[in-house]
């Protein structure tokens, strides 16, 4: 069976997404949603550029929302 990384997704005040993967030593970013995961995809494949299996990449989107009461 095929291994899994996570990445926990923040989406930054300009609107930009940041990435870090939560068990190896790998982060990214990216302008958009689709920029970020060719991102994450690029930089998995670079991570595990040795080896013959590359794991499945899950992200996981946290999202801060401040609501103003009246």
């Amino acid at each position: 069976m095929n291994q899994t990384v996570v990445f926990d997704v923040s989406q930054e005040e300009d609107g930009g997404f940041v990435a870090e993967c939560l068990t190896e030593d790998i982060f990214t970013e990216g302008d958009n949603w689709e920029q970020l995961k060719a991102n994450v995809i690029e930089a998995v494949k670079g991570y595990y550029f040795d080896q013959q299996i590359v794991p499945n990449i899950k992200l996981h989107l946290v999202k801060t929302e401040l609501l103003m009461m009246s």
